[in-house]
């Protein structure tokens, strides 16, 4: 089954509430929180991104994953944690070593939060494998981090086919998600390379119908 998590990037802050709401009946299955620090990549969503936060956990029950694109994960990972997201994801790009990525991995999960690995265009999928078997998703950028409304880049869609197969083949609960051009156009190519949780922002905020956008990208 297809899910689709909703980035709130490209959502006026005056309009926050009644998008949250609009997107809860239309069908969203996460809410989607990216975190820029300026320094990781070059925009500063910091203040915007915890008041988006807040907001929707005071008017909604929807599952809320967290996008980490900043340098100093550990900061960022507590001061998350307290508002009880579902998934927190960072970027392996950030991280200075193996120990690192472990400790974040660990730090998370003991703190009742499911643990995402990101993976920028660039990166080879060979460098996270090692992780997988610690954490529950992995984030496939399928354009550079740190601003919306990119294309898709289409040598992406080898990554994801190289992680579904190694996931198939050890047998690993690991849901693939990918973030970054996501439209009706290239949904069914990402699905069925296999991901299984597709972010979209652009497309669905602005298509003036949140739930035909939602059900276009699951397919339906």
């Amino acid at each position: 089954m297809v899910e689709v998590a909703t980035s709130l990037l490209d959502v006026k802050k005056e309009d926050i509430i009644q998008t949250t709401y609009n997107l809860e009946t239309a069908g969203t299955n996460y809410f989607h929180i990216d975190v820029m620090d300026g320094k990781f990549v070059e925009n500063n969503t910091i203040d915007t991104m915890r008041e988006y936060t807040e907001y929707i956990k005071n008017i909604t029950t929807i599952p809320i994953e967290v996008h980490l694109m900043v340098e100093d994960i550990e900061e960022y990972v507590k001061s998350y944690l307290a508002l009880e997201p579902n998934t927190i994801f960072f970027h392996i790009e950030a991280c200075k070593n193996q120990t690192e990525v472990m400790k974040i991995i660990a730090f998370i999960k003991e703190n009742n939060c499911k643990v995402g690995l990101c993976v920028s265009p660039k990166t080879d999928m060979n460098d996270i494998l090692e992780y997988i078997p610690y954490i529950h998703s992995v984030l496939v950028m399928t354009v550079e981090p740190g601003k919306g409304g990119q294309k898709l880049l289409p040598e992406t869609i080898q990554k994801i086919k190289f992680l579904n197969r190694h996931i198939y083949e050890n047998s690993y609960e690991v849901d693939i998600e990918v973030d970054g051009g996501v439209r009706e156009e290239n949904a069914k190519t990402l699905t069925d390379a296999g991901a299984n949780i597709l972010v979209s922002g652009n497309y669905i905020i602005q298509s003036g119908n949140f739930k035909e956008a939602i059900a276009k990208l699951k397919g339906k």
